[in-house]
């Protein structure tokens, strides 16, 4: 069984390869398929989450409007404007708060701010964090998640 950290790294560097693949798809056009074959071909996928790769890859193009449309309200200038990384890190967070229930939606937001830093602009990071947290308390299925991390207890009922 694969310790939970080794878990955690795999779909770490998952999202990394997605945010290079969904880059290249925003600025070539590039078939997805095709996109996802050179990666195989060319970089190191041996320590990555496929599984999440591949999902990251396909879902979120497929969704771009909707995701678009969910933070879209929530931007300083229309999402056309961002820069593509800043774009495509948005997409893919909002596409897990929205899809991936089962990561908690403090983990994905961490995880896009750490890309952000690594990949984005000097300060995009504190753009994309408070985005995504906007995104995350507008999501109906985080509510309760949201609401139990807010309280002083961590959501256990007290006695």
């Amino acid at each position: 069984m694969k310790r939970k950290d080794d878990i955690g790294r795999r779909r770490t560097r998952a999202r990394r390869r997605a945010l290079q693949a969904l880059y290249q798809w925003q600025l070539a056009g590039q078939d997805l398929r095709d996109i996802e074959a050179q990666f195989q071909e060319e970089m190191d996928m041996s320590a990555v989450d496929m599984e999440l790769f591949r999902e990251l890859l396909h879902s979120v193009p497929a969704r771009a409007d909707t995701l678009d449309a969910a933070f879209g309200p929530l931007l300083d200038r229309p999402a056309e404007q961002l820069d593509p990384i800043e774009r495509a890190i948005l997409r893919m967070g909002t596409y897990e708060l929205e899809a991936r229930i089962d990561v908690p939606y403090r983990v994905v937001i961490n995880e896009a701010v750490e890309l952000a830093k690594l990949f984005g602009a000097e300060q995009s990071h504190r753009y994309i964090n408070g985005v995504l947290d906007k995104v995350a308390r507008a999501v109906p299925l985080r509510a309760a998640e949201m609401k139990a991390a807010r309280l002083p207890d961590g959501g256990r009922p007290t006695r």
